[in-house]
């Protein structure tokens, strides 16, 4: 493994550290908005909550059906899920303070009793076979230095039939291995992959690739929005973080979503066959 890639234990405390940062910012919901142009005036937290539904309505989500959300950060997206589509959700994350603030956000939620989280890492899932009908993955899956392994637990834990959407930013096509590894390696991600790249690696562990939709100018593209949410934000997040972090915060952003057309944003489904 490379020096510079981050392990589990890397991530789990980035997550820790930054928890409490993503309840105020976007109200737990851990991902990239989107945005229909940029006079599309829709506030940042409810456009986050459209890549939720997008991810949602690829698989069908119906009610009563058994969802995981692998890597399900603070707990907005399973909280949406359980509350809109009446899902029963199980939320994993590496970090421990991030399933503390989930569990807190579904306590209030009139879906309490159909809403569970773990602390937990998901190549190991602690889950029986066919547990599940649904497996979310938003945003999670670029921290695995090992594609095949989380997807092996996602089909292994998925009934015959079973479906998983998957939405994360990508590699576009003109984009070379050593771009793409610099791109990482600043951001200290495990994956970026083409969207032939990942429908490969979903097809090589034995899911039916059924839909793939590349979005990224309305979710990437729309990425330097964030420094508006930042000002809209600036005397609370001042007050509780600090007047330096808030500037690091919208550098932050200007490096992250400075890379333009190289990068993309897609929303996949897929299943595990029936037999």
């Amino acid at each position: 493994m490379d020096a510079t890639t981050p392990t589990t234990d890397d991530i789990g405390r980035m997550y820790d550290e930054t928890a409490a940062l993503s309840q105020i910012f976007i109200d737990g919901q851990e991902h990239l908005p989107y945005w229909y142009d940029d006079r599309d005036e829709t506030p940042v937290v409810e456009a986050a909550r459209r890549i939720t539904r997008k991810v949602a309505d690829a698989v069908g989500l119906g009610a009563g059906e058994r969802v995981l959300d692998a890597g399900c950060g603070v707990g907005g997206p399973a909280v949406q899920l359980a509350e809109e589509y009446g899902a029963e959700v199980t939320g994993v994350t590496i970090s421990a303070v991030q399933v503390v603030e989930a569990r807190k956000r579904a306590e209030s939620s009139p879906a309490a009793a159909r809403i569970v989280f773990a602390h937990g890492d998901y190549t190991r899932l602690p889950f029986a076979d066919d547990s599940f009908d649904v497996v979310v993955a938003i945003e999670s899956l670029m921290h695995a230095r090992d594609l095949a392994a989380p997807l092996a637990e996602f089909r292994r834990v998925l009934r015959p039939g079973g479906r998983l959407a998957v939405a994360d930013c990508t590699r576009e096509a003109h984009v070379g291995p050593e771009r793409a590894a610099r791109f990482m390696e600043t951001f200290q991600i495990g994956q970026l992959l083409s969207v032939p790249e990942w429908t490969a690696g979903l097809q090589e562990v034995g899911f039916d690739v059924e839909e793939y939709t590349q979005c990224g100018p309305r979710v990437y593209g729309m990425g330097l929005r964030y420094l508006d949410r930042a000002d809209e934000l600036r005397d609370e997040l001042s007050s509780r973080f600090g007047a330096d972090m808030v500037r690091e915060l919208k550098q932050s952003y200007r490096d992250y979503f400075g890379w333009g057309a190289d990068i993309g944003y897609v929303v996949l489904a897929a299943r595990k066959p029936y037999v």
